[in-house]
């Protein structure tokens, strides 16, 4: 029998509000005041939302920025295009949380096509309007939203054991494993003891950035719906940084090897294997957790062991491979 989930798992669109103002982004800000009085709006006005003729939102209007601007100004030259928006799938949990950490009073739900469904604001922690609270109030209303989230969070360790022991086993795992790669290429490292030394460090930058690459895509995950077009255009812009920082890092490791060791090829060796970890290695970090998000697993929880089981994997085998090739050294046959 399945499992009942809990009321933070639930569909945040079950706790959303329907009565949001939605204005055309064509109309002027006299047709659009014009428009909702005919219509109607609802009690609790945070922004108006601005579609396109198809109804797709493009952006938002602050309430007191619709209220001042002349009637005659176009809606398009005073609404906001960069919005932050929930997908249709996201859970009430979830909504909570971006809500707090971005520090707004409401969300839109969209839908695939980038219709409004509905809106979660921060009027149910409330008594009053949203739009019409004081600063402290507003402080107050997401301290209790955070404690809100927190609670959620607040399981027995025993729940807590379920859920994470099954993804660290993925450490162990690549830890053995970059145990066993090591010994396969111990006639390379033999050949230049100082690839010991830096092993450590090539490690511990591909981890860095693996992880800082995928802390960025588990919050980008939280307001868009994943698809080829979004992973390719992320990649890209990543690929772009990673670039540029094994490039830099590479250049500063080699030229200590080479200054500390004299061992010109060594340092080639680090340096280069740097600079493709850290391009490699960035990829895996937009790429696990997307993996994760489409499979339906929490990618708070699975992506962070998993991205650095692959990245220790791959790392091991980006170093000692340049390192084989470079110096020459091949493994004995018939190890591994």
């Amino acid at each position: 029998m399945k499992k009942k989930k809990s009321q933070q798992d639930q569909p945040a669109l079950t706790i959303a509000r329907h009565d949001f103002a939605a204005i055309n982004e064509g109309s002027t800000v006299g047709e659009a005041l014009e428009g909702l009085r005919a219509g109607g709006i609802g009690e609790r006005i945070i922004y108006f939302y601005v579609t396109d003729d198809k109804g797709k939102m493009t952006g938002v209007v602050p309430v007191r920025r619709m209220l001042t601007a002349p009637l005659d100004t176009k809606i398009a030259e005073v609404m906001i295009k960069k919005t932050i928006k929930l997908r249709e799938d996201v859970t009430i949990l979830e909504a909570y949380e971006a809500m707090n950490e971005r520090k707004l009073l409401a969300l839109p739900i969209v839908d695939g096509n980038g219709r409004i469904k509905g809106v979660v604001d921060a009027g149910m922690f409330s008594d009053g309007p949203p739009d019409h609270l004081d600063k402290g109030t507003i402080d107050e209303i997401f301290k209790i939203i955070g404690v809100h989230v927190s609670e959620a969070r607040d399981v027995s360790p025993a729940t807590v054991f379920r859920r994470r022991f099954p993804w660290l086993v993925a450490t162990i795992i690549s830890g053995t494993t970059c145990a066993l790669l090591a010994s396969v290429f111990d006639a390379t490292l033999a050949a230049s003891l100082v690839l010991a030394f830096f092993l450590t460090l090539v490690l511990g930058l591909g981890e860095s950035v693996s992880m800082q690459s995928m802390t960025v895509a588990i919050h980008a995950l939280r307001t868009v719906k994943p698809n080829a077009g979004w992973y390719f255009r992320s990649l890209a812009r990543e690929a772009g940084s990673a670039l540029l920082l094994g490039v830099v890092c590479g250049s500063v490791v080699g030229s200590i090897v080479w200054a500390w060791r004299g061992d010109g090829v060594a340092a080639v060796s680090i340096g280069a294997s740097i600079l493709a970890v850290i391009v490699i290695d960035n990829a895996w970090g937009l790429t696990i957790p997307t993996l994760l998000h489409l499979f339906r697993v929490d990618p708070k929880i699975a992506a962070g062991p998993v991205t650095l089981a692959v990245s220790d994997i791959c790392t091991i085998l980006i170093y000692f491979t340049i390192a084989m090739f470079l110096l020459g050294r091949h493994p004995p046959a018939g190890t591994g």
